[in-house]
């Protein structure tokens, strides 16, 4: 028999989107650079002691004490070690990432949750986008974006927006049913019982999957670094080629202090009615 050659369609799918949509993806390319650089100058614009200073008091008023004074130790640890400028670059990429995803993200796991017949179709691309290994999402994302940080942050959207789509769909569905009869009896209109009733009540599931987005954004770092996407993973991913132990540890270091801070906080969000 025959071998079934799969990948030589999905060649001549890139190949065709690259010819017919090229301004297209200029387009994209311009405005994704664009704002990763505005992210990354008004990051880099503020002296890192001031930026230490106001997110140790963030995370002070959403997480606590105890998390503040870890980000006042992690940060400036970041900071002594030099990798305060790759740190922000790295920030940027997340940031961007981020937001393009839960752009796409939460309104895609409303309309799911709207529409069983989306919710059936969405669930098995979100699956293939979460267990496709994230090297090959490289692949057709420089082809379209070149190498640099674009097609750095194009690939982490993809592998990063399943969470946030799957818990604001399941925290939609998981309002109670008597709640929603209540807001029905009362002739709320299926725009208001979005807005003021089922979103409300399913913040809590939306902020964890903001959560997961974050942190899968930040898994990969290193994996963009390898197409020129800079940051910490950059120092990680010298540390590996050229054999340097000690510079690949700091940039690992430094890449696990800026995940938990962000992780943290972004928990805290969720828990509105925890203790401080």
């Amino acid at each position: 028999m025959d071998k079934l050659q799969i990948g030589i369609y999905f060649e001549a799918l890139i190949e065709w989107l690259t010819n017919n949509l090229e301004p297209v993806f200029e387009g994209l390319r311009t405005g994704i650079l664009a704002l990763i650089e505005g992210f990354e100058a008004f990051l880099l614009f503020i002296p890192s002691y001031v930026l230490i200073a106001i997110l140790v008091v963030l995370a002070w008023k959403i997480a606590g004490k105890s998390i503040a004074i870890f980000t006042a130790v992690g940060l400036l640890l970041i900071d002594l070690m030099w990798l305060w400028p790759q740190t922000m670059q790295t920030l940027s990429l997340v940031l961007t990432s981020t937001v393009i995803a839960l752009l796409m993200g939460i309104p895609l796991g409303i309309w799911m949750s709207q529409h069983d017949v989306v919710d059936n179709v969405t669930r098995p691309i979100l699956d293939f986008m979460q267990t496709m290994p994230a090297f090959v999402y490289l692949i057709p994302a420089v082809i379209f974006f070149d190498l640099g940080e674009v097609p750095g942050a194009v690939a982490t959207v993809i592998f990063a927006m399943p969470p946030v789509v799957r818990l604001t769909n399941l925290g939609i569905r998981q309002v109670p049913e008597d709640v929603i009869e209540a807001a029905r009896s009362y002739g709320a209109t299926r725009k208001q019982m979005l807005i003021r009733v089922q979103l409300p009540l399913a913040m809590s599931t939306i902020l964890a999957g903001v959560n997961q987005t974050i942190m899968l954004a930040l898994s990969m770092v290193v994996i963009s670094a390898m197409i020129g996407a800079g940051g910490l993973g950059e120092e990680v991913l010298r540390g590996v080629t050229q054999m340097e132990i000690g510079k690949g540890f700091e940039g690992g270091i430094a890449v696990v202090i800026l995940a938990m801070v962000l992780d943290r906080i972004t928990q805290s969000l969720g828990n509105t009615g925890k203790t401080k």
